[in-house]
């Protein structure tokens, strides 16, 4: 990895050494070309050891490091800038389930809430205890009311996503999260609730981590993924 670095700081070299010193790598006349590479050669390593010498500390350390995980490029995705920057999503019928969800039960959310929530429905469908499809969870238990799992399904009011901004923004996060997107806000998360409420499951679930108005809890025992 330290090779193609030098090379380029030769490079450099080249660039900004003054001209009395480009002289000094200006091929001889000699009829001996052994001799004439071998000066060519010293010339340049000579300029490139200058080079490196003048370069201090974090300079230094900039051109030769990778780039940190974690970084910007880690938390892009729950940029809301970035978000706007994308095209209006859409989807077929699981695109269109997720986003619903995420509508009703997040959208006066942080970001980062409404990417929690995704996680959680996600997670359950990856969980054999749960519905294996996006609309199976979310529309689980409806037509009892009250007693859905997503209570938006079940409040006897219908879903009509009016606030067309916010419309926007969840969907793009469904898209986002339906493609992909990693899962690392909730640690495997398959439950969450407002902090205004405590349900009975929430004393015995272990709780792992906390965005916004909801607590998020990994049910116990979990099995094995799909």
């Amino acid at each position: 990895m330290i090779r193609p670095v030098l090379w380029g700081l030769g490079v450099i070299a080249a660039m900004t050494v003054a001209w009395p010193a480009a002289a000094e790598v200006t091929l001889s006349s000699s009829n001996n070309p052994t001799v004439a590479l071998d000066e060519r050669l010293s010339a340049l390593v000579g300029a490139e050891s200058r080079t490196l010498t003048s370069v201090r500390g974090k300079s230094l350390s900039r051109l030769i490091e990778a780039p940190k995980a974690g970084g910007k490029g880690a938390d892009g995705i729950y940029s809301r800038d970035r978000l706007a920057s994308l095209p209006k999503a859409d989807g077929g019928k699981e695109w269109t389930c997720l986003t619903e969800a995420l509508y009703f039960e997040a959208r006066g959310e942080t970001l980062k809430g409404i990417f929690g929530v995704a996680e959680v429905i996600l997670n359950r469908v990856d969980d054999p205890r749960y519905p294996s499809s996006v609309c199976g969870v979310v529309n689980q238990g409806t037509g009892e009311r009250y007693r859905c799992q997503f209570s938006y399904t079940c409040d006897g009011r219908p879903e009509v996503m009016n606030e067309r901004p916010a419309r926007d923004l969840v969907g793009k996060v469904a898209r986002m999260m339906l493609d992909g997107a990693p899962r690392v806000l909730t640690g495997g998360a398959t439950h969450y609730h407002t902090k205004s409420v405590k349900p009975r499951w929430s004393r015995v679930f272990p709780r792992t981590t906390t965005i916004g108005f909801h607590h998020f809890y990994r049910q116990p025992d979990r099995v094995a993924k799909r």
